[in-house]
């Protein structure tokens, strides 16, 4: 991992690019973050880099809580995330992160708890089918059905798609490209739409997908093979 931040999601928009055309962005408040503790080889068996985010009054947080934050300094923070980075010597106690560790053109991974929508049947959860409207089917239209074998192993298969919590879990959208950037107001545009509600706490990293640019005749093949193997 070579660059990570923790941010708030904003909300969506819509910006224009140079060719006049709409593109919609998630705006993403990108820290200002501070590295709260750095994790070493020798003491906890692996590098990393624990960062705070928002600012929170001290009499909402414990005495180990203080106690850890008090050793950065005077940052007091809500939030906090470890994120092993390539190069973690980089980094010092105390330090501040800012949304200016991303440039256009970045692509990156966001993580996010995404929106609670309660308890839902299994139409709504899973996507499966109902029963038909007619021919006795009677109240039971939109239930699951049988749940499987009577006799052998006589239960329901753990992992069966049931009813139940619909949301509110871990989400990673990937590949997302960085729109803009704005230093100053600690903002982050990135195309598309994350997890989680307005206000929701994001994780923002450098993506693990490889995007490699082809230069040349390659390129025009590579952007559209459709049209390409319709030349030939």
């Amino acid at each position: 991992m070579k660059k990570a931040i923790i941010g708030k999601k904003i909300g969506m928009t819509q910006i224009f690019d140079a060719e006049g055309k709409v593109i919609p962005v998630t705006v993403i408040e990108a820290g200002p973050c501070v590295v709260t503790q750095l994790k070493t080889e020798e003491k906890e068996g692996y590098n990393a880099v624990q960062m705070g985010f928002q600012d929170v009054k001290e009499k909402k947080l414990n005495k180990p809580q203080m106690g850890h934050l008090k050793k950065a300094g005077e940052a007091v923070k809500k939030y906090l995330k470890e994120f092993r980075f390539d190069d973690c010597s980089m980094f010092q106690v105390g330090d501040t992160i800012k949304a200016d560790m991303f440039a256009e053109g970045d692509y990156v991974d966001v993580t996010g708890i995404s929106k609670g929508k309660g308890y839902a049947g299994v139409i709504k959860r899973w996507n499966a089918g109902r029963s038909p409207m007619s021919h006795g089917a009677g109240p039971m239209h939109r239930h699951q059905g049988s749940m499987g074998a009577c006799s052998d192993p006589s239960k329901i298969m753990k992992g069966k798609m049931m009813p139940g919590h619909l949301g509110a879990e871990q989400v990673t959208i990937q590949n997302l490209d960085v729109v803009k950037v704005d230093a100053e107001m600690n903002l982050i545009a990135v195309r598309g739409a994350i997890p989680g509600p307005k206000g929701g706490i994001v994780f923002l990293k450098n993506t693990v997908k490889n995007n490699r640019v082809a230069k040349g005749p390659a390129a025009a093949v590579s952007k559209n093979p459709q049209k390409a193997s319709a030349r030939k």
